[in-house]
């Protein structure tokens, strides 16, 4: 969860929605994101709004919190009232480190949400974790909860990659903890990497990919190291302590990525997720990435309903004084035209390998498509079937892309 909020206008107190957002809740799908905004430590490249216990402050703890989440989903429930969602289709628990929070905390939120919405029987219920924030133990627990994937923030098997990026856990953690987790009974087990750390050698690359495949899991995550403005690690570029990435060598990872996932048995579904079958794709996600619906809870989290987004106060002290007094913990929404959907649509639809259909583009849009197909940035037999599908080398310049395909 990103620790820039953008501006907005005001939100009613009581979290009202306009009734048109209400007429088709989960038409396209609902999910529930749940933000834990809580640290160990804080990793030099994260910009995501978390806190450690000395940045926390007074008026809120990890011992309250699963309270001040369920104040949000008695809220939620509220607002939504008479038009809910038929079912929820997938939960994801993000951070932060969610794990922090004890495991039975965990499960009481998700049997929260069944309680209020009732989860679909096939829901695909995820929770991040750091490698060593689980143990086999606190993962059966989990697993018996109802949790059935995992996302495990491995980002690099050397351990001179870990040091830049201050992550804590050692090389072989990661992998470790995936073994757990597939031992506890979960079904999909992610890893997460970061590629392009300054110092890493393509050999500290390939040995992660390595890693990963051996671990055993069905889901990789791969994304280019991505300098934030106030984190440490750009500090320490500004001193000229470590160079700044290079993309030629981040296209060069990625090379390597779809190279050694694909030789694994993994296809790309979207441009830094692979799969070992369709079933393993993250659904969650994809929720995103097609338009669909899904409520946030949790101090900064981000919400959308009906074409209306909103995001909650950042600060964890100030999420639930707002719940304590019971108003909505929202701090701006914004109801997105229809133009606004449509430019959205596109810029995420498009990295994904089930294509985008060529027939919602403008005019314009359709000759970008065309230009960008001749390029051999799209798939011209997918295009011929009338969708955007992007080529390896489209991948690559995916941004490129969509900057056609929106002029």
């Amino acid at each position: 969860m990103p620790g820039v909020l953008p501006e907005g206008e005001p939100v009613p107190r009581d979290g009202s929605l306009p009734a048109t957002a209400r007429r088709a809740v989960g038409a396209r799908g609902f999910g529930v994101y749940v933000h834990v905004p809580f640290c160990a430590s804080r990793c030099g490249y994260c910009d995501f709004n978390t806190y450690t216990a000395s940045e926390l402050g007074g008026g809120a703890s990890r011992e309250t919190y699963a309270d001040s989440v369920l104040a949000e989903l008695a809220l939620a429930a509220r607002v939504l009232g008479d038009s809910p969602p038929q079912r929820v289709d997938t939960v994801f628990v993000g951070g932060g480190t969610p794990t922090l929070l004890p495991a039975d905390d965990l499960a009481r939120i998700l049997d929260g949400i069944d309680r209020v919405w009732g989860l679909a029987a096939d829901a695909e219920v995820t929770t991040e974790a750091n490698p060593e924030s689980v143990t086999p133990e606190s993962l059966k627990t989990l697993r018996a909860a109802g949790y059935t994937r995992i996302s495990l923030g491995m980002q690099s098997a050397a351990p001179g990659v870990l040091a830049v990026l201050d992550r804590r856990h050692s090389a072989g953690r990661a992998t470790a903890a995936a073994l757990e987790a597939r031992d506890a009974g979960f079904e999909h087990v992610n890893l997460d990497l970061i590629y392009g750390t300054p110092g890493e050698t393509a050999d500290d690359f390939a040995a992660s990919l390595a890693q990963v495949v051996d671990a055993g899991v069905d889901h990789v995550s791969a994304y280019a190291l991505i300098v934030e403005d106030g984190t440490r690690l750009a500090a320490r570029m500004r001193r000229g302590e470590l160079p700044y990435p290079s993309d030629d060598v981040a296209a060069d990872r990625y090379l390597a990525a779809e190279a050694a996932l694909g030789a694994a048995g993994f296809s790309w579904y979207e441009v830094s997720n692979w799969a070992r079958s369709a079933a393993a794709a993250c659904r969650h996600n994809l929720l995103y990435w097609t338009g669909a619906d899904w409520w946030g809870l949790g101090p900064g989290a981000h919400s959308h309903v009906g074409g209306v987004r909103w995001w909650n106060v950042k600060h964890p002290s100030a999420y639930a004084a707002r719940l304590a007094e019971g108003a909505s913990p929202a701090l701006a929404r914004e109801v997105l035209s229809a133009e606004e959907q449509h430019m959205e649509d596109v810029m995420l639809r498009v990295r994904l390998a089930s294509g985008l259909p060529l027939d919602v583009l403008d005019e314009p849009g359709r000759a970008g498509a065309e230009r960008a197909r001749d390029a051999g940035l799209l798939d011209a037999g997918a295009y011929a079937r009338g969708l955007v599908v992007l080529t390896l080398r489209g991948r690559l310049l995916a941004d490129a892309v969509v900057r056609d395909l929106l002029p």
